[in-house]
């Protein structure tokens, strides 16, 4: 009797050990300005870069920003590609950047530019917003909900956080 209490026992905290344990990780875009966040998230695999894409809604042009994941689930900032300098994009490079114009883009390189995460806005405009990993395109509009912010992060979460989260599909 006490041999099956204790494998009882024992299976019961194996499973919650399991449900509550952070050990995948995940691109998080959690909800913010909100009583109730919502967490959606695409896996992460082995590779580090991904790709933000967006059309800027002045320009009406493409940008796109590059990323690398670090180590420690940080976001290192490694260039922004663009057409226009008019509003909201920079004409020159400041410290620790470079900044060059070939083939009617200019690329913004940043030296060690680290994140430890940011917020996306979502429009509630017809312009193009994906993210890119692992050979996927992710169409961030159809997946997150308009006019909505969200913080973007790497974490690792657990079994339980998935289950309650929304995974994001590639389907574009």
């Amino acid at each position: 009797m006490k041999r099956v209490i204790f494998l009882i026992s024992t299976l019961i905290i194996l499973v919650v050990v399991f449900l509550f344990l952070p050990v995948f990780k995940v691109f998080s875009f959690t909800e913010t300005r909100t009583t109730n966040p919502q967490m959606y998230y695409i896996e992460v695999s082995n590779d580090t870069e991904f790709q933000v894409r967006f059309t800027h809604s002045i320009h009406l042009t493409d940008v796109l920003e590059n990323y690398n994941i670090t180590n420690i689930n940080k976001l290192k900032l490694v260039s922004m590609e663009y057409e226009d300098v008019a509003v909201g994009m920079p004409a020159y490079a400041e410290e620790d950047q470079t900044i060059s114009y070939e083939h009617g883009k200019y690329t913004l390189s940043y030296d060690n530019k680290i994140l430890n995460n940011f917020t996306l806005y979502v429009g509630d405009v017809e312009y193009d917003l994906f993210f890119h990993y692992d050979g996927k395109d992710y169409n961030l509009k159809k997946s997150l909900e308009r006019g909505s912010s969200y913080l973007f992060e790497v974490k690792n979460v657990t079994i339980y956080d998935k289950l309650k989260g929304v995974l994001i599909s590639d389907e574009v």
